[in-house]
């Protein structure tokens, strides 16, 4: 059966995913103060991040309509994988479990279609991305993918974060999983790690941006202890600091991670992570 992956624009865009053609972008929108545009291919990372330093307003996004995610599936193949930023943090697996059930008030069950919910965003969204296309390419059937995939989401994937600011998910409400302690120490450089739930929780914190990014590559080479990574595949999603992906990347280099990547983060991760803000998500 032919298959086609829709994410949402939270998905950060790995080599494998620029290259293939299976795989269609449903964007959301970003705005600050008056200037809005969409999460597409065409997001200029830092000309978005310059607009936000200078103004005096907190940047915002927009989910997609459901409407969006009809259309998408509205195409040629006939098994249709969706992935969205977790429920957590957003309206758009929403959205996407809306858009499905439009298109299937108007087609009925002609095609196979299921919602993932990433629990995650960023380059859980890409590692899922692939994974799909990895197990269709082999002649996997449909379930058998989602089933697979969901149990992929949930035990085989880890994603932290270290920012620079909280600002932006704090007066964006996006905080609102987090213990109280945690916004009391807002002025910490604190590390923040996707829980199974797909929500956030504090994984550890320090008083200066270089030690922070060390701990986060102690934890994650920590959780790592144990498992042959020579297969696994870690992507690092940067808002305009490229340098600190590169440190964190080389702080990892006795993991043993089979691929590593370093990719500039989309607009939406962009908007939450911030200016400097450093996105780590890895299979195991």
């Amino acid at each position: 059966m032919s298959f086609r992956i829709i994410a949402d624009s939270c998905c950060d865009r790995t080599a494998k995913l620029n290259e293939t053609e299976k795989i269609t972008f449903v964007p959301l929108t970003l705005s600050v103060g008056d200037y809005t545009i969409a999460d597409d291919e065409n997001f200029d990372q830092e000309d978005f991040i310059a607009r936000t330093l200078a103004s005096d307003t907190i940047a915002k996004s927009a989910c997609p309509a459901p409407n969006a995610f009809a259309q998408a599936i509205e195409c040629d193949e006939d098994d249709i994988y969706v992935i969205t930023i977790t429920d957590k943090l957003s309206g758009t697996y929403n959205s996407a479990l809306q858009g499905k059930a439009l298109f299937e008030e108007e087609n009925g069950d002609k095609k196979n279609i299921h919602v993932f919910n990433s629990l995650a965003t960023s380059g859980i969204e890409s590692l899922v991305a692939e994974k799909i296309i990895e197990l269709a390419d082999s002649g996997a059937d449909f379930k058998t993918i989602v089933d697979t995939v969901e149990d992929f989401i949930v035990n085989h994937t880890a994603l932290y974060f270290c920012l620079e600011s909280l600002d932006v998910l704090h007066q964006n409400g996006r905080l609102y999983a987090m213990a109280a302690s945690i916004l009391q120490k807002i002025k910490l450089k604190l590390i923040c790690e996707r829980t199974q739930e797909g929500s956030v929780k504090l994984a550890g914190q320090e008083f200066s941006g270089n030690r922070a990014l060390v701990k986060m590559a102690n934890i994650i080479a920590n959780d790592m202890k144990g498992i042959d990574a020579s297969d696994k595949h870690i992507v690092l999603s940067h808002v305009c600091c490229e340098e600190k992906a590169k440190t964190v990347a080389q702080k990892l280099e006795s993991v043993g991670f089979g691929k590593v990547e370093i990719i500039r983060a989309s607009g939406l991760n962009s908007v939450y992570a911030a200016n400097g803000g450093l996105i780590v998500s890895y299979t195991k």
